[in-house]
């Protein structure tokens, strides 16, 4: 499929991107939740049409890495039997919506998340292809730091309101109008010149000094922002985490042989429906300060074709010197796609070492060029300002 060698957008199932180590295939949740049967079956079709390994990304979904060419049409036939896939590659690429997960039975946000995928699917809107919505409806918001660019959440008070992204306080909305609210105002992101070449951020766009419309401006304060989440267990089920983002077939699999759905975060950590017990899986964190959980690392080499070192093996090593309350981003490339933001200690890799940038992102200028991978290891007192 010639559409899987475009770069620069997020993968799909329909339009898959190309990588070092196969097409990496991008399976969105609807609801953001995988039942039973889904989990199982997808676990099944990694091993079957992919190299087994899965992704846990940042924007709550899954990936299956190490899919061919040829195979791929074959995973299509099975994710469709699995009730995962778009009708088509323009549907998918609108329908980018976090869910919180800690939803409760009998709450609004399933609904709300199924409205909103019926809502994207019928309209013609040319969002950029990371433009996306955030359901965050609890008393408390916990995708706030999370990327969205149209976000339904709370007031102190409980009543729904719809925010965009960068402002501070959203518009006050009857339960029926905040699908209908939040597509307006995705509407007049595009509208409005907030879309540009398939690219484009809310945020960004109302830095740049755009002005929301009186009508969709409103004065409701969000709700408060509840504290991280930790691996632990939680009313809804158990959270645990991926390390670097990435589980084998089999552990995606023991998840699906105890019966529990899946509800997927975008801290590349997933929650076990009703688990009262933490899962023991190869590759999950289970502790709630684990020193893997202070480091992201993209796919790195070998895997990726883009990436000029082996990411992960770095990333490991460092974890155990990082302090408990920064976070390090270690990169294969200059692109960021691990993480797109700001961290404590960003490594970038290039062919001539890895490049050091603290307090900012892979795009931001580092204070240091060209570290020795070993001299890195031997002394990692310099991440941090240390000789």
């Amino acid at each position: 499929m010639s559409a899987s060698l475009v770069k620069g957008w997020c993968p799909g199932a329909l339009r898959p991107m190309q990588s070092g180590d196969g097409l990496v295939v991008r399976v969105r949740p609807f609801g953001g939740r995988l039942d039973a049967a889904q989990i199982s079956g997808l676990a099944h079709l990694a091993e079957r049409h992919g190299n087994g390994l899965l992704d846990v990304t940042s924007r709550a979904n899954l990936q299956i890495r190490g899919v061919s060419e040829t195979s791929h049409r074959l995973l299509l036939d099975g994710l469709s039997q699995l009730a995962l896939l778009d009708p088509d590659a323009e549907t998918e690429s609108r329908r980018n919506i976090l869910v919180t997960p800690f939803w409760r039975d009998g709450d609004e946000t399933q609904a709300l998340a199924a409205e909103l995928e019926e809502a994207l699917e019928a309209c013609a809107l040319a969002l950029p292809t990371k433009f996306g919505f955030a359901i965050d409806d609890g008393t408390s918001r916990v995708l706030a730091g999370d990327s969205a660019d149209v976000r339904i959440e709370r007031d102190r008070a409980g009543g729904l309101l719809v925010r965009a992204d960068g402002a501070k306080l959203g518009r006050s909305v009857a339960r029926g109008e905040a699908v209908t609210i939040a597509l307006t105002l995705a509407n007049w992101f595009v509208a409005s010149g907030g879309a540009r070449d398939g690219r484009g951020r809310m945020a960004a766009h109302l830095a740049a000094g755009a002005i929301l419309p009186e009508t969709l401006r409103g004065e409701a304060e969000p709700a408060p922002i509840m504290a991280a989440a930790r691996p632990g267990l939680y009313p809804q089920g158990a959270m645990v985490g991926a390390a670097f983002g990435q589980m084998p077939h089999a552990t995606l699999a023991q998840f699906a042989g105890c019966g529990h759905a899946l509800r997927m975060t975008p801290w590349r950590m997933v929650l076990s429906e009703g688990k009262r017990t933490m899962p023991t899986a190869a590759g999950l964190i289970t502790e709630a300060y684990d020193p893997a959980l202070r480091v992201v690392a993209c796919s790195g080499a070998p895997r990726c074709r883009e990436a000029h070192a082996d990411t992960r093996a770095l990333a490991a090593a460092l974890a155990p010197n990082i302090g408990s309350a920064a976070r390090l981003h270690v990169s294969g490339c200059a692109k960021g796609c691990a993480h797109s933001g700001a961290a404590a200690i960003t490594l970038v890799a290039t062919g001539a070492g890895f490049d050091l940038v603290r307090g900012g992102s892979t795009r931001d200028e580092p204070i240091l060029r060209g570290l020795d991978r070993d001299d890195i290891i031997g002394n990692p007192s310099i991440l941090m300002g240390g000789h």
